[in-house]
């Protein structure tokens, strides 16, 4: 399947009046498109413009609640617990980390959970939003089951990722990763190619491994059984059960905290998704002077970049290194997708009025 590049300027003005289209404010169509192409820019094409058709289905249909107004529902000087009323993901993900910055810049940490919120984007968005501030950040969402526990074949915890940011020059420190082996949206994305996954990423609804994208895709949402594998793969003897872990360390800071839902009740009440969140900002001030504490980590990140070299291998890489350089080539040439996300986007355009803003299909691919 050919990709193109279409301008992200361009791309940015269709996904603003889109959202504006669905009845969301100018700003707010603002803040969710920032959230979107934060992951095109940073070269995550699973959770980037090629998600914009699940989030055309969720308003439509009512699941995302275009006028939810949100509430604390408990507080104290450090905590919050949310109750996000359906909100979209990304307004509640981008209120709830402001918040928690606030209460850190206030007396040192912040934390907040979030409940019944929806899908809300890349996790590292909102902990790159406390890093601009001067804070670690700290961020958790669970999600619809897809995750299949060490020795089971019933998906039960969502992909869960845990995101982290600190300061640090000349990049900053940004790790963002499911704890599944692949998120949902990679399986999205190799149904639009050839349909084929690699081994050992899924199983099939016997719990046997299965390269089938659309195949594991249908099992997970007619919940027949199978799943993603936890990070680490099958078994014990790779240490699937660590990725296991991870999740349920999502699963304890998102959906316990907030006493909203955990991912294997997610999308199961009818026009609802349940989607649980944490975020946690931190004023790492409190154990010493900032910028000797940035400058160790600077220090050290470079030691790792300059450190030995594999055979063959050129350069090593820290973390939020590739997507910091993504971000800069694409602004410069544009947001790859392929041809099955602009069709889709060419259907969005005519259900929300933003036909004259859709970028046109280049003629030569990438």
């Amino acid at each position: 399947m050919e990709y193109r590049r279409l301008p992200y300027a361009q791309v940015k003005a269709f996904c603003e009046k889109v959202f504006a289209g669905y009845g969301f404010t100018a700003e707010e169509s603002g803040e969710i498109t920032e959230v979107l192409l934060d992951a095109d820019l940073s070269g995550i094409e699973s959770h980037g413009i090629q998600r914009l058709i699940r989030y055309h289905k969720e308003i439509t249909s009512g699941m995302v609640q275009l006028n939810a107004v949100p509430e604390i529902v408990k507080q104290t000087p450090i905590t919050a617990t949310v109750e996000g009323n359906d909100a979209m993901g990304q307004l509640l993900g981008r209120r709830a980390m402001k918040l928690a910055i606030e209460k850190a810049k206030a007396v040192g940490i912040g934390m907040v959970a979030v409940r019944n919120s929806n899908h809300y984007g890349i996790a590292g968005h909102y902990t790159k939003m406390a890093a601009r501030e001067g804070l670690i950040g700290i961020c958790m969402t669970n999600s619809e089951a897809i995750m299949v526990p060490t020795f089971g074949r019933q998906a039960m915890l969502g992909t869960n990722p845990i995101a982290f940011s600190m300061p640090a020059e000349p990049v900053p420190f940004t790790f963002d990763a499911a704890t599944t082996v692949v998120p949902r949206g990679k399986l999205e994305v190799y149904a639009k190619r050839d349909g084929i996954i690699r081994d050992g990423w899924a199983l099939d609804e016997n719990g046997l491994p299965c390269t089938d994208a659309e195949r594991v895709l249908r099992n997970i949402i007619g919940k027949t059984g199978g799943g993603i594998l936890p990070l680490g793969g099958a078994g014990e003897e790779t240490s699937g059960y660590k990725g296991y872990g991870f999740g349920m360390l999502c699963e304890i800071c998102t959906a316990v905290l907030s006493g909203g839902t955990t991912s294997n009740y997610i999308y199961k009440t009818p026009g609802r998704a349940n989607i649980c969140h944490f975020f946690m900002a931190v004023d790492y001030g409190m154990f010493g002077e900032k910028k000797d504490l940035e400058a160790a980590l600077s220090k050290y990140m470079q030691e790792l970049r300059d450190s030995d070299k594999a055979e063959g291998q050129e350069r090593i890489y820290t973390h939020g290194e590739k997507e910091f350089e993504s971000r800069q080539y694409v602004m410069e040439h544009g947001i790859s997708l392929n041809e099955k996300t602009y069709a889709e986007m060419q259907m969005i355009a005519a259900c929300t009025g933003a036909e004259a803003l859709l970028p046109p299909w280049p003629q030569t691919a990438e």
